[in-house]
């Protein structure tokens, strides 16, 4: 049976949302509709300069509340502790966008608008989504501004690549709203997933992203995995209370809070790591690990010098089969299988033959799923013969989804 998603899963949810005076502010009115629509009281901070962007009558009208700039509104019921009554309400507070200059004031507690002083006082979480020019992003200072943010337990949204105001390329864009949007419904789905639940305190490793296996100095063989999959499980994982070790290949995506990461690049070194972690109690297998690595690697560059050129190639190790091998007692193993053909029957055969509890199959030609959208549409397998298709969902919703299902083999009281 399909699992449903709520038509409007921020139903009775009550966010604030802090608008800072950057060009991506616009994006604040398609953040408000989004929220409005799934259900959720949104109450509207600006700083002053954010005004100069977007109107606070714009957002005041979509969110169906008044605007509030000042630290001393002048129409707030003349109470001058507006934002210790907003911080207790909300359940919580996105700033989108946040500028330099406003991470800089949160990091280092400043309150002088209504937004930082209620940023202060705010007793539910905050996601930071920043916005500005990519040397502005890379610079030492507000690197160092928001892993001080990320100290304090607030998450932080990382900017997303692409053409800038300044006409510059390069980290710095605001993430779009529908991405923002997600993160919001993945943290509120998650707060109660805490240390009590059943991944509380257990091991929890993951493999994540491609494995790269050289041809020379130069070239390599490899796929199209982005690693998005794979690290939306890991940060559902750590926000669920579990230890979580990701074994990443090679991905630009950043290691999600309360992470430990490992990076490799061959199946190699990713089939070591496993094995150095071999003894996690939840071991899912999401990464797209090359299956073959040539014979030899070339000491130089391959010249082109005829028509074609012929590779041996070699069986990699079958990382996932080797732990399904020595499989211990209560120990839970999750695979992924992405195939082209014959899905549920190829996916079947690969779940009895390593020995897996469950395994995630997905269509890479089907629209929306596989590799590099921030969606995926799959089916769970279980071991029990249990199918289950998942609706096309954002990748962070497929993890909890695949969460849920698995976490019921461990039984809280006996979390280790």
């Amino acid at each position: 049976m399909a699992a449903s998603v709520p038509a409007r899963p921020l139903e009775g949810r009550r966010l604030l949302l802090g608008v800072t005076g950057g060009i991506a502010a616009y994006k604040a009115a398609l953040l408000v509709r989004l929220f409005k629509k799934a259900g959720a009281e949104v109450q509207v901070l600006m700083t002053p300069d954010a005004t100069r962007f977007i109107t606070p009558l714009t957002l005041g009208t979509l969110s169906e509340r008044e605007v509030l700039i000042e630290i001393f509104p002048e129409n707030a019921d003349g109470s001058w502790t507006k934002h210790v009554e907003l911080g207790l309400w909300a359940d919580l507070f996105v700033v989108a966008p946040a500028t330099a200059q406003t991470v800089a004031k949160l990091a280092h507690g400043f309150c002088d608008t209504m937004l930082t002083a209620t940023a202060l006082a705010a007793r539910c979480p905050l996601l930071i989504c920043p916005a500005m020019d990519h040397d502005m992003y890379l610079h030492p200072a507000t690197r160092a501004n928001l892993e001080r943010l990320r100290s304090y337990g607030y998450e932080v949204m990382e900017a997303a690549h692409g053409e800038l105001a300044s006409g510059l390329v390069g980290e710095g864009r605001l993430p779009e709203p529908e991405a923002i949007f997600d993160r919001v419904v993945a943290m509120l789905a998650g707060e109660t997933k805490t240390a009590a639940g059943p991944l509380g305190g257990r091991h929890v490793l993951i493999t994540a992203g491609p494995t790269r296996e050289a041809l020379d100095p130069v070239r390599y063989l490899t796929n199209h995995s982005t690693g998005t999959m794979g690290f939306a499980l890991a940060e559902a994982a750590a926000r669920r209370g579990a230890r979580v070790t990701l074994v990443a290949g090679p991905t630009a995506l950043p290691t999600p809070p309360g992470v430990t990461r490992v990076d490799v690049v061959t199946a190699e070194e990713m089939h070591a790591a496993v094995q150095a972690h071999r003894d996690a109690d939840l071991v899912i297998g999401a990464a797209a690990v090359s299956d073959f690595a040539p014979e030899a690697v070339s000491p130089s560059k391959i010249k082109k010098t005829g028509d074609e050129m012929v590779l041996r190639l070699r069986p990699t190790p079958d990382i996932l089969a080797a732990l399904g091998r020595e499989k211990r007692p209560g120990q839970v193993l999750v695979g992924f299988a992405l195939e082209t053909d014959d899905g549920p029957a190829n996916a079947r055969r690969k779940l009895e033959a390593k020995n897996l509890d469950w395994i995630v199959l997905n269509d890479p030609k089907e629209p929306g799923a596989g590799f590099g959208p921030g969606t995926n549409r799959v089916t769970l397998l279980a071991r029990d013969g249990t199918v289950e298709d998942l609706p096309r969902m954002p990748k962070r919703a497929v993890a909890e989804a695949i969460l849920d299902r698995v976490a019921t083999a461990f039984s809280p009281s006996t979390a280790g």
